[in-house]
This record gives C-alpha cells, sequence and structure tokens, in this order.
C-alpha cells in the first residue's frame, strides 16, 4: 500500500459484548426497541488501511463489517470502492464482526470456510468469539475504538472527525438490523452504506441465546438521525426480494437502485486487484465464466457491469452528506414488474429500463444483467452478454459516433452525481481508445 501513500496495520479489541433482546414486537417498519441481556467476552481483530502523511487524511473513516458468506472475511465494499476512498484520503477499518470469520463454521455459499484461527493459528490464538448474537455490540466497541479509543488508537496520530459504518450483501443485512436497532442505543456512527441487502433483515438474537428472528420484510426506521444510503443492483432486487423492502426517500434516507448490475461482478472478483485509479483498462469489458477461477465456473459470462463507478460515487456521496448535512438528490427507481416473480423491464437492447443510468447501458456494448442460473454464487454474479460485430456496426456506424454517444451519456452521469469526475476521465480516455464502431 506504500504506493498509494497509504499503511497497513492490525489491532485487537477486546471486551464484552452484549446480545439483545426486544422490548416490543419487531415490525416492518424497522421502528424497534431493544435492550441489553446476556453478556459475554470477546477478542476480535481490526484491519486497517490508513494514510501515512497526516495531512492526506480527511478525518472520515470507513468502518466495514466484514463479509463471511464466504467463510473467510473478505471486504466487497473496500474491494469496489478503495479507488474513491485513497483519492480522497479517506481511512478504512474492517472489523471481524462474526464468528465464521473467527472461529469457523458453516459459509453460507458452500465454499470450505478459513477463519482467521485457521489461516494463522499463531497469530490469532488469542481471539475469541462468542457468537454472533454479540457480534452488534462488538461492532458499536470497535467503532467507539475508533472514535475515542481509551488503549492505542487504529488510527495512530491521525485526528477522526466522521465515522462511517458499511456492510455489503449479509452484511448489510446486518447492517439494517444495527440501523434498527443498535444506532439508536450506541450512536456511534455518523452514517450509514447499506449495500445490497435484500428484504429482510439478520436475526437479533440467535442460537444458543433465544432466537429472535427479524420480520420477512424489514424497512429501515423513519426517524434514523443519520444518513443511511441503500445501494441495490438488480439482483438484490429480484434474487435477493429487496422489491419488497423497497421505501420512500426521506430526510436521512436514500435509496440508490443501479441498472445494469449484478450483486457481485467481474471487478470485485479480480480487476480491483491492480486498480489503483489510474487506468482506463478498468472500464473495459471483461468476458469470463469463472466466478472464483479454478473453484467455481459459471455457465454464461458473468456481469460486467458499471457497479464500483457508481459505488465510488456512493461513497463521495455519503460522505460529503455527512460532513455537510446535504443530502443528495433522490435517484430514479428501477422499472420493475411486480409478477409473480418480480422482474426487471429491459429496453431494446436487453439493458435495464429506469435506475440509476451509465454510458454502459445508455450507449452499449453488451448487455447486463443481474441474472444468472446455476450455483447459488452464479446467480448472485450477473451476466454479461457482448454484442456481435454486426450489432456493434448498427448501433455505431463509425468510431466517432461511438465516442460522441458514449460521452454524452457520460456527461449525463457526471452532473447527475451517479460517476466522479476522476472516473468520467479514464472512461472517456478508454473509449476513445477502444476499437468500437465501424
Amino acid at each position: 500500500m506504500a504506493s498509494v501513500g497509504y499503511e497497513q496495520a492490525e489491532y485487537f479489541i477486546s471486551g464484552t459484548a452484549s446480545a439483545f433482546t426486544n422490548t416490543a414486537p419487531l415490525g416492518d417498519d424497522g421502528m424497534w426497541s431493544v435492550a441489553p441481556g446476556e453478556t459475554a467476552a470477546y477478542k476480535t481483530r481490526l484491519l486497517v488501511y490508513r494514510p501515512t502523511d497526516p495531512k492526506k487524511f480527511n478525518g472520515t473513516v470507513i468502518v466495514e463489517w466484514l463479509n463471511v458468506s464466504g467463510g473467510v472475511d473478505a471486504a466487497p465494499d473496500w474491494t469496489q470502492g478503495h479507488v474513491e476512498l485513497l483519492r480522497e484520503g479517506v481511512a478504512w477499518v474492517g472489523v471481524s464482526a462474526q464468528i465464521v470469520g473467527v472461529e469457523g463454521g458453516p459459509a453460507l455459499v458452500g465454499i470450505v470456510s478459513l477463519p482467521l484461527k485457521v489461516v494463522n493459528p499463531v497469530r490469532y490464538a488469542s481471539l475469541h468469539h462468542p457468537g454472533d448474537s454479540f457480534s452488534y455490540d462488538m461492532f458499536s466497541q470497535a467503532g467507539q475504538a475508533i472514535r475515542t479509543p481509551s488503549g492505542p488508537s487504529p488510527l495512530g496520530a491521525l485526528e477522526v472527525k466522521h465515522v462511517i459504518a458499511v456492510g455489503e450483501s449479509q452484511s448489510a443485512f446486518r447492517m439494517v438490523n444495527y440501523v434498527n436497532a443498535m444506532h439508536p442505543l450506541a450512536h456511534v456512527y455518523d452514517g450509514f452504506l447499506v449495500h445490497s441487502r435484500g428484504s429482510f433483515a439478520t436475526p437479533l438474537s440467535e442460537p444458543p441465546q433465544p432466537a429472535i428472528g427479524a420480520p420477512g420484510t424489514t424497512a429501515i426506521r423513519a426517524d434514523v438521525d443519520v444518513p443511511v444510503l441503500t445501494f441495490e443492483t438488480e439482483t438484490d432486487l429480484t434474487f435477493l426480494a429487496y422489491f419488497r423492502a423497497r421505501q420512500d426517500d426521506a430526510k436521512n434516507f436514500r435509496l440508490w437502485e443501479v441498472a445494469g448490475t449484478a450483486h457481485y461482478d467481474t471487478y470485485g472478483l479480480g480487476v480491483a486487484n491492480t486498480d489503483v485509479g489510474t487506468s482506463p483498462d478498468v472500464a473495459a469489458l471483461v468476458v469470463t465464466t469463472d466466478a472464483v477461477p479454478g473453484i467455481i465456473r459459471c455457465d454464461t459470462p458473468i456481469n460486467s457491469g458499471p457497479q464500483h463507478f457508481v459505488v465510488n460515487a456512493a461513497l463521495n456521496k455519503l460522505i460529503h452528506w455527512v460532513r455537510t448535512g446535504k443530502a443528495p438528490k433522490s435517484a430514479p427507481r428501477l422499472d420493475v414488474s411486480a409478477g409473480p416473480p418480480v422482474a426487471i423491464n429491459h429496453d431494446a437492447n436487453g439493458n435495464a429500463l429506469g435506475g440509476i443510468r451509465t454510458p454502459q447501458v445508455d450507449v452499449p456494448i453488451a448487455t447486463f444483467t443481474g441474472e444468472q442460473d446455476g450455483s447459488i454464487l452464479c446467480r448472485l454474479f450477473g451476466t454479461t452478454t457482448p454484442f456481435g460485430d454486426a450489432t456493434l456496426a448498427s448501433l455505431y456506424p463509425t468510431h466517432k459516433a461511438f465516442v460522441s454517444k458514449y460521452n454524452k451519456a457520460l456527461k449525463r452521469a457526471v452532473k447527475k452525481g451517479w460517476i466522479v469526475e476522476a472516473d468520467a476521465t479514464l472512461i472517456k480516455e478508454w473509449a476513445a481508445g477502444s476499437n468500437i464502431g465501424g
């Protein structure tokens, strides 16, 4: 990370965490009331990426609830949005909040579990996770340790001004629970990115503690007092049924539904590993069926859509919202048929209608969807169907025609705040250097 002006550090955090019980029925409106219950000791870890130069730090820390769906601590929001964080001098902290990431246990998507204690038994021998009923309070205490540390600061000499919580997929389901139940008690975080949730929330408590489940459809509570930006892909609306939990924008709530996106994609599965925000190749079409190279292959090429560019914009807008109190404008919803089954409506090129628009779907060279058959992983990774030469020639008789249309669509997306200027420069450069058209 030194090449981009950042450093990596790791800290262990320990204490006593509470599980919680509900003091009234948990309703689908998210207006939950809970109280601390059983307590347990814990020790977990924080992974930190921070600017080496304090002058480059902008005062904001993104705290990610690490995702354990694959049986290992993963950081999908860092992966998708790291370029924007690096550009802006934002620090990032990943929290090992769930038992599967520390001690092990069944992986949600059927991959072999690789918890910290297996990855490095010596280094992580002292860690102890008492179970996911305690994960919410552990996440609160992690945020508090970043904001006002009682021991060594995970941010070193950096002066923290704002702390924003993020979570993707399974972690987004937990973020819904956290916003509705924990935030009114803890008031640790200044804002939330809820990225790729489904219709429901995770249990408030689970065995061996008393099982307390959430409603099948759960909204973000209407009285939330800090900014919440919910980011949804096509897959999330249909396969994960978020369509049932859609809610209107409000003072502290914004919903972004993004056309041409899948729950996860080629960028997150590989391209991101070498992206530091300087190469126009990041805008290129990637055609691969390898969901997990060497392990899982899908039947058709997985989604290579614009999610990472819009995640960058979402982080940019959310950070600005937290700092200034100025919310982004409301975004259009994807055009959806209620069914059953729920389905995204498509244009003549097979791309989604409505939603947040980018040049990838408005001046397309492929069809991008959030749908795929096969294993649960492949169903989450959507599809890319590249256009044939005849289709491309029909749409764009010359390279100049393609570039002109692409740049106009790009300009619209930037003006609306859906793509940041720095990414637009790279996208524009890619279009000019492509061989599309003619």
